[in-house]
């Protein structure tokens, strides 16, 4: 059974935080003496008037929430909060249309970073912000984030929320009890972004440009300030600040908490995850490092942070940028084109399919090949030594074929829309991985503004069905998701 009202209930609280943000960003303009003050005070009456809606609708409800009730919430959620986010845009006309203020507005949630924006920096301060918040909360997910708060409102049964909305073929806990384990993740993600804020300051940003790349740092979003990203600084201080904190949201934040708070660093470098996310950060670095010096005769240690800022960049799917890296020798373009189907920690706010997936993937591989010189042999699959059951075994392999199956769809579907061949892969694995990098004539410093609008429209289902990880999505669609029995 469906508790609908239930759903309606929570959904009304997330549109009450949604428009509780957006009241906070209309303090910007008045701060800055702009014109999006109204913009913004439209835009949190709308929100705050659906957001009623849905909670007189839930009148009533019973604090009971299945599994199913929650991937209803957390696929809905994605898609309102998206309609409500994208007015700020309509109403202070920065974009021309409505697809264009959609897909900029889901690919801040998403934290897939692709902008439509042709010219960011003519942009109002109280937009540029609103487009890192979306980052911001979608970072961790708009209901992983809010699963620490809406107990206090009553709302019960955040596991439900939880399961459907966490990422990664496991759960790692920090506490027993979701709702702590999500206000200890909300305090590390606070205390980082923070951190990174203050640092972009002392490296040579102004405030709001310091408090912006913090916010899209963190959550691994990747929207800027400035038409050339990071690279319009230059400074070599400044991009390994951005390196660090970009690496440091590639981590499981449960291996986080124990790290800052328990001091367990052996625990960071036993983790199975954790040494593959870094060693592929660092051998691929030091790869291209080696390969640009000799193709380019570029500097040694410019070649090293050139490289390592673009790995980086790739696989925690944050998609900022120094240079084009589109111009380097095509097979280091190939190679991070391959790092975007990897992606780091699960349990971190980086999307494509995650670390673990890969190594896992590996092993399966692996024994495979093992029970075919061996067939009587058994050799379960570990991970940090303990075994992976069977079924998690199964939904890695499925993960993979959707993943790979949406790839070749949304492949066509964009030749279709009138893409070239080339451009239409390099967007669809951009956008499925959240990454808002494309290494063909699409992403980087470059707008996606030359979408058409039904290709925007799909391109922000794709964001969606990746963010989400493919599941939730495609249990809407199934119809035994649907039969009351």
């Amino acid at each position: 059974m469906i508790h609908f009202k239930s759903i309606y209930r929570i959904i009304g609280f997330l549109l009450f935080i949604e428009a509780a943000v957006l009241l906070v960003c209309a303090a910007i303009p008045l701060l800055y003496r702009e014109q999006d003050f109204f913009a913004f005070v439209c835009s949190t009456l709308c929100t705050a008037c659906g957001g009623m809606v849905f909670y007189i609708a839930g009148k009533g409800a019973k604090h009971e929430l299945t599994r199913r009730d929650g991937y209803i919430v957390v696929s809905v959620i994605w898609v309102l909060f998206t309609i409500f986010g994208s007015l700020p845009y309509i109403i202070s006309r920065v974009v021309p249309t409505y697809s264009d203020a959609f897909f900029e507005t889901m690919a801040g949630f998403t934290t897939t970073g692709g902008t439509v924006m042709a010219d960011v920096e003519s942009l109002p301060h109280g937009i540029l912000f609103w487009r890192s918040l979306t980052q911001w909360i979608g970072g961790l997910g708009i209901i992983f984030f809010t699963v620490a708060v809406l107990p206090l409102f009553g709302v019960g049964n955040d596991v439900q929320l939880f399961a459907a909305e966490a990422v990664g073929p496991t759960r790692a806990k920090i506490h027993p009890r979701i709702g702590i384990s999500g206000r200890w993740i909300l305090f590390i993600y606070l205390l980082l972004t923070s951190s990174a804020a203050v640092v972009y300051w002392i490296c040579g940003m102004n405030l709001f440009d310091a408090v912006n790349h913090a916010l899209t740092t963190l959550a691994s979003g990747g929207f800027s300030t400035k038409n050339a990203s990071i690279g319009a600084y230059g400074s070599p201080l400044l991009e390994y600040a951005v390196i660090l904190f970009m690496f440091m949201s590639g981590i499981n934040f449960t291996l986080l908490y124990f790290l800052l708070f328990k001091g367990k660093v052996k625990d960071l470098f036993r983790d199975t995850e954790f040494k593959f996310y870094f060693l592929a950060t660092v051998s691929v670095s030091l790869l291209l490092t080696v390969g640009i010096a000799c193709t380019s005769h570029e500097p040694f240690f410019d070649s090293l942070r050139d490289s390592l800022f673009h790995v980086t960049a790739i696989i925690t799917t944050t998609g900022f940028a120094t240079t084009n890296f589109t111009q380097w020798h095509p097979a280091f373009v190939m190679v991070l084109g391959l790092l975007m189907y990897v992606g780091s920690c699960a349990g971190s706010t980086s999307g494509s399919m995650k670390s673990i997936r890969i190594v896992l993937l590996f092993k399966l591989l692996r024994n495979e090949f093992y029970r075919i010189l061996h067939p009587n042999a058994i050799k379960p699959v570990k991970i940090n030594n303990k075994t992976i059951s069977s079924s998690i075994s199964q939904s890695i392999m499925a993960f993979t074929i959707f993943y790979v199956l949406i790839i070749f769809a949304g492949w066509l579907v964009f030749i279709v829309l009138g893409m070239s061949m080339s451009d239409a892969y390099a967007a669809t694995v951009s956008l499925i991985g959240n990454i808002g990098v494309a290494t063909n004539g699409l992403g980087d410093t470059i707008s996606w503004n030359t979408l058409t609008s039904v290709a925007k429209i799909f391109g922000s289902l794709i964001m969606l069905v990746g963010r989400l990880e493919i599941f939730p999505v495609l249990l809407l669609l199934s119809k035994d998701f649907w039969n009351k029995k």
